[in-house]
């Protein structure tokens, strides 16, 4: 099964087969590729699994995504989607758990762009009255 993500620049294209439970990102074990970001172990199962868990299929399906742009967040946060989309093609049962944990929903929040005549998206020189 195929599916696409995204979240925040993030876009990841993920495979689903059947298999034992291997996540590959970019040719690497996921433990692998998110090996730098801090605590990379406790959010692969907190972020990554959690589809799996919440149908109950740890262990049933191997997963290959392909990610770009973003950082580590944003990546990883698109796989959770691809792997969720991917397992409501897989049968149409799982929607409603998946559904329901809010592993379905693709997050809007961007980046709002910086505006000329202030520091940051929102933040604007100091203001002096006298």
């Amino acid at each position: 099964m195929h599916a696409i993500g995204r979240r925040k620049r993030s876009t990841a294209r993920v495979y689903l087969s059947e298999g034992e439970g291997n996540l590959v990102i970019n040719g690497h074990p996921a433990e692998g590729y998110f090996s730098s970001y801090l605590n990379a172990a406790e959010h692969l199962e907190k972020t990554l699994k959690l589809p799996f868990y919440t149908t109950g299929t740890v262990g049933k399906y191997d997963v290959k995504a392909r990610v770009s742009g973003g950082g580590f967040t944003g990546q990883m946060e698109a796989v959770r989607l691809g792997i969720a989309r991917a397992l409501v093609g897989v049968t149409d049962e799982y929607r409603i758990p998946l559904k329901k944990a809010g592993l379905l929903t693709r997050d809007p929040r961007e980046v709002e762009r910086k505006k000329y005549g202030r520091r940051k998206a929102r933040k604007s020189e100091q203001y002096s009255k006298r």
